[in-house]
């Protein structure tokens, strides 16, 4: 069973540079883990944790001989800086993997050092995935000087919303609203709810007058996948 969504992961190249950008410009709190990770995952690692929603992971490659970091690179090179992955939680990610497959989903072997499990985008509408234990990280939520928050929503462009449906409701077990039209974007879609964290918009375009469907079908142009996070920001701010 999904428990939640923790957090979104960004991959860059210039790690140092992207976490001061996150403190400095963005005024949220990070909690860097690069001393430790680099060891034991081959990459450096940050988190931002704002309150409300998800949490921002922030990731680069460091070891070049370490199955993430190689993970890493690839997508670098491939897709350039960027939404790397969408993690969620359950009690036991090996058993969850087990389901997920059983219900049709790409399982990736368990990579070498890493205590969850991966599905390969190909299966989930070109969003790579990672299912880790509950409380997979333990770090306290704080305020940010800036008043943003965590990632309240995260926006998915796909092409097939049906299909879509079926693998986050039926095989990842997550609560989906109905779809719905929203003429003022020119987009379809729909949100799924994860128990905790943000929640995950599905949309595809229908409206090509409307700049926002435009972007979304520019993007489509190329792939299915990670599109926006959205945060809150304080009224007063």
């Amino acid at each position: 069973m999904i428990t939640g969504m923790p957090r979104i992961a960004v991959a860059m190249h210039d790690f140092d540079a992207c976490v001061d950008r996150f403190r400095t410009e963005f005024g949220m709190p990070v909690v860097d883990m690069s001393p430790g990770s680099v060891e034991s995952l081959g990459a450096k690692l940050a988190m931002c944790v704002p309150e409300g929603g998800s949490n921002i992971e922030l990731m680069s490659p460091a070891n070049p001989d370490a199955p993430l970091s190689q993970s890493l690179s690839r997508f670098l090179e491939r897709r350039g800086e960027g939404l790397f992955a969408l993690m969620l939680e359950a009690p036991d990610p090996d058993e969850e993997a087990k389901g997920l497959g059983d219900r049709g989903l790409n399982v990736l072997p368990l990579m070498a050092g890493a205590s969850g499990r991966d599905l390969h985008p190909n299966s989930t509408h070109g969003v790579l995935i990672r299912v880790y234990p509950v409380n997979s990280f333990s770090g306290a939520t704080a305020p940010s000087t800036s008043g943003l928050s965590g990632i309240m929503r995260v926006v998915v462009a796909v092409r097939d919303l049906g299909h879509a449906r079926r693998v986050y409701q039926t095989g990842f077990g997550l609560a989906c609203d109905p779809e719905r039209e929203d003429a003022a974007r020119g987009v379809r879609g729909f949100i799924c709810r994860p128990p905790t964290g943000g929640v995950i918009e599905f949309v595809s375009p229908i409206d090509g007058e409307r700049e926002f469907a435009r972007e979304v079908a520019g993007f489509l142009d190329e792939r299915e996948g990670l599109y926006a996070l959205i945060l809150h920001a304080e009224a007063d701010r």
